[in-house]
């Protein structure tokens, strides 16, 4: 991938926030880092009325620079503290809002060098936005620090110190808080598309997956579960060699992306299993499985041909809006069953999930009784 295949890449990744809650909750991660979030208020707090009244604080005693901030602070370490993780939306404004008050708090500190350390605390909620959201919003909280760096540069040289000092307090500030948030958040992408992406066929793995369907299945009401199995792979193998066998599964996996559309999710879970998440209705289930069937088994580059057989487990919202969502993993579960059964067939064969027929079929039905 190239540099500017890879900066558009990583803009346009959306960040599973929710699944990230999940899995620090899962890992019992999630509460020791609220209270470290809520322990960053309580530090601005205790900042706050220690420098309140004196020569490097804000002006008044204790001035109501001093009392929004201890007050701003408080509020902070009391809702991370006591209140659950806060949504997407939410976590967005809490961070601006920090954002916005660390700056302006700071510039009303009369001591310019002080008052300047005070953008330090820009790396805090860039971390944070590192970690937990897209590069847009990385990227607008960098503008700000950026402003924000200027400003406190700006005021100490036209506050009478050596224009020097505040170049190199610039310099510093630009190192710390400006540049190092953008590279570490190219980085955690890039670790986390390995840690999520099959290196053979550059399609997602199964952790993969098991991340992006749930997200797919939120954003749209009906969805359609596939999972490919290449039929009689090991006699491919035992006849052709690994080398061969690559270039088989690289093939399948660029006939199955390209056919499947960009909004489908494509994952390779097993040596020679695939799974393609799509979101059609369900009357079309069927004749899409069927079709990327056949575009699996389309007459190949090489002598190496190959079938799949294919199962396919679908939900859809629109044929019955108060029926409960299945959960991602019973979806895949159903099309794995169906999987094997075409495969028992003969292969080369879609077979529909039937407990997932009967109750589509129960629900457009005046009396299923």
């Amino acid at each position: 991938m190239n540099d500017g295949k890879m900066l558009r890449a990583w803009w346009h990744d959306s960040v599973d926030y929710r699944w990230l809650v999940h899995t620090l909750r899962a890992r019992s991660a999630l509460t020791p880092l609220k209270i470290l979030m809520g322990s960053v208020g309580a530090a601005i707090a205790v900042m706050g009325m220690v420098i309140a009244g004196t020569p490097v604080g804000p002006p008044g005693h204790p001035g109501i620079a001093s009392t929004i901030g201890v007050l701003a602070g408080t509020l902070w370490a009391l809702r991370w503290w006591l209140l659950p993780w806060p949504s997407r939306i939410e976590s967005l404004v809490l961070i601006g809002c920090a954002d916005v008050l660390f700056t302006i708090e700071f510039l009303q500190v009369p001591n310019r060098l002080f008052g300047a350390m005070g953008a330090v605390l820009l790396v805090v909620t860039g971390s944070y936005l590192s970690f937990f959201h897209s590069a847009p919003a990385l990227v607008v909280h960098s503008a700000w620090s950026l402003l924000s760096v200027a400003v406190f540069s700006v005021r100490i040289a036209t506050g009478g110190e050596d224009i020097r000092l505040a170049i190199a307090v610039a310099l510093l500030l630009l190192a710390s808080v400006v540049s190092a948030l953008p590279a570490f958040k190219i980085l955690y992408w890039l670790m986390r598309n390995e840690s999520l992406s099959d290196p053979l066929t550059e399609l997602l793995n199964r952790r993969g997956l098991e991340t992006r369907l749930p997200l797919l299945m939120d954003r749209h009401p009906a969805i359609c579960v596939m999972c490919f199995d290449l039929d009689r792979f090991k006699s491919v193998n035992d006849t052709w060699g690994h080398r061969i066998v690559d270039m088989v599964l690289v093939r399948t996996a660029r006939r199955l992306r390209d056919a499947a559309g960009g909004v489908a999710v494509v994952a390779r879970t097993g040596g020679e299993e695939f799974v393609v998440a799509t979101p059609i209705a369900a009357s079309a289930a069927r004749t899409e499985a069927e079709r990327l069937c056949r575009v699996v088994a389309e007459p190949p580059e090489t002598t190496v041909p190959v079938t799949a057989s294919v199962g396919v487990a679908l939900f859809d919202a629109t044929i019955c809006p108060r029926c409960p969502r299945p959960t991602a993993d019973r979806l895949l579960q159903s099309a794995d069953a169906a999987m094997y059964r075409a495969k028992q067939s003969g292969g080369n064969l879609v077979v529909v999930d039937e407990l997932a027929a009967l109750r589509h079929h129960q629900h457009t039905t005046p009396d299923s009784r």
